[in-house]
């Protein structure tokens, strides 16, 4: 995405960008309108299923009923048939708002309400953090109360809520501001009023209430349409694999709700999840990683050369497109080429483990903290140091440097992200697929937090008097961004190594099929 320079109403461009996103999940609604007249509703433990009945119509899924209580009839419900009304509405518009919105944090932050790089950067990772923590709450009152569907529905208009408030306080500080202009940039660090403060807080308030709806709304999303394919039927646990594929694209969504799992079988459960917290722990450093494109890549794009042409300039943000970019080249080469080749060589329904696929992307991301510190080395080295440039100043090395970084980062999402989710979905009873889910989205949160306290730390340690200077320096061409890279490549193979000794000594992850309840 590119943008034409301007000279003027600069910081227009963010209350733009925030009032955009608020028209795109207004789309949800609609979508989830169809979504509950084409999915399954109630889904069961146990089935009873001949495969060479797909092609009758009066075929039912045992113990699944459609949206009006009906026997679900297998050609005309569920499966990927809800895909196509939910592809460009629930899944696209939630995925373009909420990355349109953190992809330009660090940009509004150090710019209009002009915060430091370290307590932006800071404030995004808890913010995020927020986010993907709060599944474990809103798995738990989907499971327990509301039901995964309803869930869904409510969440979605509280997202909207979000949105709208957002939006709302970009306009207040605009007009708070004189109406946008360089002004703001020229003095990002210009102190706060007390307009300023009613301004900043009511920003903030929004996004964590935003956090809040996509803490119920993340976990059934997936765990819905997971369930949609039948475990027991052979094509459909095939398509079931795949739709992890798809899913992390954002593309589809399909339905079903929770059912009760009989409380003789609690004990059982909690051993299940308690198998998979080494997995969990050993994966923290990995999600440290994934912090940063939000934040630092983009703080390195805006002091290198984004001009295309003479009159275009290539917004930092853009960065997080390429990842996007590389992630919707990569997974359909995974799913329709590498899987089918692999499972001729190994004869695994999914051509490989999930931990293996994990693995995989956890080296994968190794490499690109490597290469995003070699390049940082590079830029301060041939640039910053040898053009004396100070804080804001633009050098000569283009952008375009920064895409190796981001392209090995989409892949190693590609294998590491999609691993977790389908491991963390298929290692947990059936009754408690949301709260697997929302413990694969705890791994992200946690290394958000994480990611936040490790640069507080770092910043108090290498600046002066945990103030000016240091790896996260205000000024950019005088940070040490290279030196955190190599540290997270450091901690991320440390992870690597561990990970790999816990999925070798813990069998139940190594076993094939489904573990669910009552098979």
């Amino acid at each position: 995405m590119i943008r034409r320079r301007r000279k003027n109403g600069a910081a227009g461009g963010h209350e733009q960008q925030l009032s955009v996103r608020f028209t795109a999940l207004v789309l949800v609604c609609t979508a989830l309108t169809k979504m509950s007249s084409d999915t399954t509703i109630n889904h069961v433990i146990t089935y009873e299923i001949n495969p060479d009945d797909d092609d009758d119509d009066s075929t039912t899924v045992d113990g699944m009923v459609d949206y009006a209580g009906r026997p679900a009839k297998r050609r005309q419900s569920g499966y990927w048939r809800s895909a196509s009304f939910i592809i460009a509405g629930v899944g696209a518009a939630d995925r373009f708002a909420y990355y349109g919105i953190s992809s330009n944090l660090i940009t509004y932050l150090t710019g209009p309400l002009g915060q430091s790089t370290a307590a932006a950067a800071a404030s995004i990772n808890i913010w995020a953090g927020t986010g993907l923590l709060l599944p474990l709450l809103g798995a738990l009152v989907a499971d327990s109360f509301l039901g995964r569907y309803w869930t869904i529905v409510f969440s979605s208009l509280l997202y909207i809520l979000a949105l709208g408030l957002l939006t709302t306080s970009a306009f207040l500080n605009c007009r708070q501001r004189g109406g946008g202009g360089d002004s703001i940039f020229m003095n990002p660090q210009q102190p706060p009023n007390e307009l300023d403060n009613h301004v900043f807080f009511f920003f903030f308030m929004s996004l964590y209430l935003m956090a809040l709806a996509q803490g119920a709304h993340k976990p059934c999303i997936l765990a819905f349409g997971a369930d949609q394919f039948d475990a027991q039927h052979p094509k459909e646990l095939r398509s079931r694999s795949s739709f992890f594929n798809w899913w992390f694209l954002n593309r589809a969504l399909l339905s079903a709700e929770y059912e009760e799992v009989c409380r003789t079988e609690e004990a059982e459960e909690a051993k299940e999840l308690v198998k998979l917290i080494p997995i969990w722990a050993t994966s923290l450093a990995f999600a440290i990683v994934l912090a940063q494109p939000s934040t630092l890549f983009t703080k390195q794009g805006i002091t290198m050369d984004r001009s295309v042409g003479s009159s275009f300039e290539v917004p930092a943000a853009s960065l997080q497109y390429i990842i996007g970019l590389t992630i919707i080249l990569v997974v359909p080469i995974y799913d329709r080429g590498f899987v089918p080749l692999a499972r001729v060589i190994t004869g695994k329904p999914c051509g490989i483990t999930q931990v293996e696929r994990i693995g995989t992307g956890m080296f994968i991301c190794s490499v690109s903290m490597v290469t995003a510190a070699l390049v940082e080395k590079q830029r301060l080295k041939k640039t910053a140091s040898a053009y004396g440039l100070g804080k804001g100043k633009v050098g000569m090395m283009s952008f375009w440097w920064l895409i190796p970084q981001c392209i090995l980062y989409g892949m190693a999402d590609v294998f590491a992200l999609i691993g977790l989710q389908e491991l963390f979905y298929e290692k947990v009873p059936s009754g408690l697929k949301s709260v697997g889910l929302s413990i694969y989205l705890s791994i992200l949160g946690m290394g958000n937090f994480e990611s936040s306290l490790l640069i507080y730390m770092i910043q108090r340690v290498t600046s002066e008097d945990g103030g000016e200077g240091g790896w996260f320096s205000d000024n950019t061409n005088g940070a040490h961004l290279d030196y955190f890279y190599w540290l997270l490549a450091g901690l991320n193979a440390i992870g690597f190594l561990a990970f790999l000794y816990s999925a070798k000594t813990n069998n139940a992850l190594n076993s094939s099929g489904s573990n669910r309840v009552g098979t």
